[in-house]
């Protein structure tokens, strides 16, 4: 074999193990979001170390060719303030377990995953730390929990996030959208009526739009969604409805705002959810002051005072033994993708 011979053996060899490289990827992420905070809860005060939401995952996809994909997520919860698993068992992957398959008809998700809805609306304008920890919006009445709500805190049923089906559009011109039916798996009792979420986003440029709707057992929300730039300003807004059996119908609104400057980010939101209609004094404000500064595209270090005054039948961002408190947090944290 001649030395010429070897080397073009060689380079079709690298060529092939690069190709079958491009075709299958898997890929470990997380973020580990921690804060030192001094917390009150009514007239009683505490300084603890504080998880907001650390995760970690495994995501890959696989090319079949012909521009189909094959992808999965798995993704886990845990406190990065004791290294527990978030869920009473321990580390499982109950944030995320999802097979999807891609082309040029959009995508088909089957599995465990939150509903599109809510990362078309509160997620999305909560720019300060990312809709993570005590900061995060108390006031947005979350589609997994409709059907026995009172002041934040929601009861059996909803759209859930476990045994869904949905299907996502191609994107075009900056639109698209995504439904999907939860389904209960039809054991007797109304807490086994299939749930169903629609979203819809469009952007272009800096202008960002977002249209939400979910269903479960004639309970409802919907919420439209906006944000806007413009040179170092960014402004974002949310508004909700909703209709439920047990508490009745209310409106809840929000408004976001951020300043970057350089490293620097200076952040404020304020929020408000009207008073369910079947639960007098169930109202709730809520507002954030922040300030990142991006140490890299990764890391970040951050603090925040935020603020929820609650009614007397409200206890939102607390527990229900707490109802008419108010919650106020001063943090201090650093936060880590990778």
């Amino acid at each position: 074999m001649t030395k010429m011979t070897r080397i073009a053996l060689a380079a079709l060899a690298v060529m092939g193990a690069t190709t079958a490289m491009a075709q299958s990827s898997v890929t470990l992420y997380g973020r580990i979001n921690t804060t030192v905070e001094r917390q009150k809860i009514g007239d009683q005060s505490n300084t603890v170390m504080q998880d907001n939401n650390s995760r970690w995952g495994i995501r890959g996809t696989e090319d079949l060719g012909g521009g189909l994909k094959a992808g999965f997520i798995l993704e886990s919860g845990f406190k990065s303030d004791t290294g527990a698993g978030s869920a009473a068992g321990g580390m499982t992957f109950g944030r995320q377990s999802e097979l999807n398959l891609s082309g040029n008809f959009g995508m088909v998700r089957l599995g465990n995953f939150f509903p599109e809805s809510y990362f078309a609306s509160a997620d999305y304008v909560s720019m300060h730390n990312h809709d993570t920890g005590p900061s995060s919006d108390a006031l947005y009445q979350d589609p997994n929990w409709m059907g026995a709500s009172a002041g934040g805190q929601g009861g059996a049923g909803g759209v859930g996030t476990t045994n869904k089906v949905a299907y996502r559009t191609p994107s075009m011109s900056g639109f698209w959208a995504e439904g999907s039916v939860s389904l209960h798996e039809k054991a007797a009792g109304t807490a086994n009526k299939n749930g169903y979420d629609l979203a819809a986003n469009y952007a272009a440029g800096p202008l960002h739009l977002g249209a939400a709707y979910s269903n479960w057992n004639s309970n409802w929300q919907a919420s439209l969604r906006g944000l806007y730039s413009f040179g170092a300003v960014t402004l974002g807004a949310y508004y909700q409805r909703n209709d439920e059996t047990f508490a009745g119908s209310r409106n809840n609104f929000r408004l976001s705002a951020m300043y970057a400057m350089g490293a620097s980010e200076f952040h404020a939101n304020v929020g408000r959810a009207n008073s369910w209609s079947n639960i007098s004094n169930s109202s709730a404000t809520q507002y954030t002051l922040g300030y990142n500064y991006n140490l890299s595209k990764r890391t970040k270090l951050y603090g925040y005072y935020t603020r929820v005054n609650n009614s007397t039948n409200a206890f939102y961002g607390l527990n229900a033994a707490d109802k008419g408190k108010d919650f106020s947090s001063f943090a201090l944290g650093v936060r880590h993708n990778f």
